[in-house]
């Protein structure tokens, strides 16, 4: 703030010499009141806010709290608003804290794994693990499913005893199993699409009808993770104890806290970005044709198939997180054009496949999960989503390319290659077509950092589009594909 001028001080001089010659008690008395004036707006703003109530719970004070620091900007929500509560077991943890630790940061990542019992076998604790705590006794509550596991109450309790610590600064309760693999950048910008000062559910269902149609539809899956803003949990830690005993038949924790979310008559925002993955098989039909949705979490990862072949489940979850990390917000996102002069259909999921079809194929079935997967049941069917049939036909089937490492350059983008397994078509199609397919050993695939405000609710999201480029120095056996956005009027037609 700038000091008065010489000329305001002299403009001010002339105006007090003015009034005073026509009375001296007047210019006293105005004197005297603006002094007074000054004192008690200075007691106003210095007074304790927090103790001036109106007798309104619901004011907003922030007004007062303005007036004393004056406005400032909202700070975005990041890592540190959130609070996980990860379910997990004294007996299990020295198996499943693997795939915990992909994605903890120590000093950075906020939250608990919530055990049975004290892990006295797992002293020291590992270092790259989250804290644990002991849940309480939950010996008193009702527990009436014949098929399911009394730790689903201890477990539905962990929100509340995660609130009850009353840490400072908390945003969002983030609740999770101790075999889920967040993506914490791509669960930031979900959440900040949200007010997290209103009342909000945010996760998705499971993958398999039948597990929607016995547990819910309108439930967060706590596999795949769910979030709920601060004044939810409030309002949830009221009666989520009187919930447990309601619903006392419901088998799972999620279904319990679901349960709740209708009494307080709050539904599930669905973000297509958590997995609940409650399939069997081979996952890569349904990451190769991701939704246009960031990727969230991975949950189940002990069911299903490893990500990539020739490596265990832990590794394959490291190889997707290390393209993850160099772009994470265009994680598993697909793209797909056509090589013309070939009549070749290419599909990239970025950072973990790409499929050539050595013939034209249409966008809808390209955008359309192979089926390489059974419901959680072992059945071929339903899910919540369309599949089409994975054939056994070799002269039917895609050429498999699956990422082999990323490269960042200094324009903001990335290279990423993608090679063919040496073993991948032990049964070959003789066709021609196919014949100049298998020649290709692998792709190299360029794009730009992907701006995150594509998940921006007010933004209606596109799929980019990517198109095969190559000049005098390209390889013939190295295909070169660079993803971009879509220009006006550009579809992804064949002819």
């Amino acid at each position: 703030m700038a000091p008065p001028s010489p000329t305001s001080i002299q403009n001010l001089t002339k105006f007090w010499r003015q009034i005073s010659v026509f009375s001296p008690n007047f210019t006293k008395a105005l004197l005297t009141t603006s002094v007074f004036a000054l004192f008690s707006l200075c007691f106003f703003l210095t007074f304790p806010y927090s103790k001036w109530r109106f007798n309104c719970p619901e004011c907003d004070q922030t007004l007062i709290r303005d007036l004393i620091n004056g406005p400032r900007l909202e700070q975005k929500t990041n890592i540190s608003h959130i609070l996980f509560g990860i379910g997990g077991s004294a007996k299990t943890w020295s198996q499943r804290r693997h795939y915990s630790e992909l994605w903890w940061k120590p000093n950075i990542t906020r939250g608990f794994v919530w055990l049975d019992e004290n892990p006295a076998r797992l002293e020291p604790w590992p270092k790259n693990s989250p804290q644990f705590k002991i849940s309480a006794d939950t010996a008193r509550f009702n527990y009436t499913c014949w098929y399911g596991s009394r730790s689903a109450v201890r477990i539905a309790r962990i929100l509340k005893e995660s609130f009850e610590l009353g840490l400072e600064n908390v945003r969002w309760f983030v609740m999770g199993d101790d075999d889920t693999v967040f993506f914490t950048e791509n669960l930031v910008n979900v959440l900040r699409k949200y007010d997290y000062r209103k009342m909000y559910y945010i996760g998705s269902n499971s993958e398999s009808v039948a597990q929607d149609l016995v547990h819910s539809y309108t439930m967060g899956y706590g596999g795949a993770g769910f979030a709920i803003s601060y004044p939810l949990a409030a309002e949830l830690v009221r009666v989520l104890d009187g919930c447990i005993d309601r619903y006392s038949d419901f088998y799972g924790s999620d279904q319990k806290i679901g349960g709740c979310m209708s009494e307080i008559g709050v539904p599930l925002t669905n973000e297509l970005g958590f997995h609940q993955m409650d399939i069997r098989g081979s996952p890569y039909g349904l990451l190769s044709a991701h939704p246009l949705a960031p990727l969230v979490s991975l949950h189940h990862l002990d069911y299903v198939e490893p990500l990539f072949p020739h490596t265990n489940r832990v590794a394959s979850v490291k190889k997707l997180i290390n393209a993850y990390k160099s772009d994470p917000i265009r994680t598993l996102q697909q793209t797909f054009c056509y090589d013309l002069t070939r009549n070749w259909s290419i599909s990239v999921s970025w950072g973990y496949t790409v499929q050539l079809y050595p013939f034209l194929v249409r966008a809808k079935d390209l955008n359309t999960p192979l089926q390489t997967f059974l419901t959680w049941t072992w059945t071929e069917g339903p899910f919540t989503f369309n599949t089409r049939k994975s054939s056994l036909k070799p002269c039917q089937r895609p050429v498999r390319f699956y990422f082999d490492g990323v490269k960042e350059l200094g324009n903001q983008s990335t290279l990423t290659w993608y090679a063919r397994q040496r073993d991948e078509h032990k049964r070959k199609c003789d066709r021609g077509n196919y014949k100049a397919a298998y020649l290709i050993k692998g792709f190299n695939v360029s794009a730009g950092f992907l701006d995150p405000q594509l998940w921006n609710e007010k933004q209606a999201p596109r799929r980019q589009c990517c198109e095969i480029t190559g000049g005098s120095d390209q390889q013939d056996d190295i295909v070169q594909v660079r993803i971009r956005g879509c220009k006006q009027w550009e579809s992804v037609t064949p002819p």
